[in-house]
């Protein structure tokens, strides 16, 4: 199995020590470089090409936002993975519209964040419970607030709803998988007939036209 490169970039050289601690033990993984800025993040991502950078928001210089964006457009084919203390519309928002394939808090366990390096680098996304949370009541106020007519859905059948409800939750195709006791090969073919459907192209899209539609809710 061909290693999963990553480049690990915050400003904090604890937090940079701490991940690449837990990170580069793991068999599929190696930590190619570090930067502590998303300017430096750049100029690593040009003499490494990882495939994974692991994203701090907040940073001097160049936040993780722009850095995101820059490397969207540059390396297409790198993901960027989003790993901030920070959990509001304003950050969450900006950085998964600027190409974040996920987006998981500093206090989520180490074994969440690294699942959530192979989840982006396999082409799914990565949210923490409350990231996903945060996006379906963002959707909610805001049609609440300033009210559109909703693009009709077409309607899932009863095992695609039970995955819907398992992917508002945050969790992951091994984990919906056990859930719903079938394979991940069925869980990703669920999640594929959901995406053509209803014409979204990813995870994000999907919990946010569900919210849309008032179709999944938090208790």
């Amino acid at each position: 199995m061909a290693e999963i490169r990553v480049l690990l970039v915050d400003d904090d050289p604890l937090v940079r020590a701490a991940l690449s601690h837990f990170l580069g033990r793991e068999p599929d993984m190696i930590v190619v470089a570090e930067a502590e800025d998303g300017r430096d993040a750049l100029d690593q991502v040009g003499r490494h090409g990882p495939d994974v950078v692991v994203m701090d928001v907040r940073m001097p210089r160049m936040d993780g936002i722009d850095a995101t964006a820059q490397i969207a457009e540059r390396w297409p084919d790198v993901r960027v993975l989003a790993v901030t203390t920070f959990d509001t519309v304003d950050t969450v928002l900006p950085m998964l519209h600027a190409g974040a394939s996920g987006y998981l808090l500093k206090d989520s366990p180490a074994h969440e964040i690294v699942e959530g390096v192979r989840r982006v680098r396999e082409g799914t996304t990565s949210l923490s419970p409350r990231i996903a949370a945060l996006l379906i009541e963002h959707v909610r106020d805001r049609d609440h607030r300033a009210p559109v007519e909703a693009r009709p859905l077409e309607p899932l059948t009863d095992r695609e709803d039970d995955v819907l409800r398992c992917l508002a939750r945050g969790m992951s195709n091994a984990e919906i998988a056990t859930e719903l006791l079938v394979s991940e090969g069925t869980v990703k073919a669920y999640l594929g007939r959901i995406m053509t459907k209803w014409g979204v192209r990813d995870r994000v899209q999907i919990i946010v036209a569900a919210a849309q539609a008032g179709l999944i809710a938090f208790t």
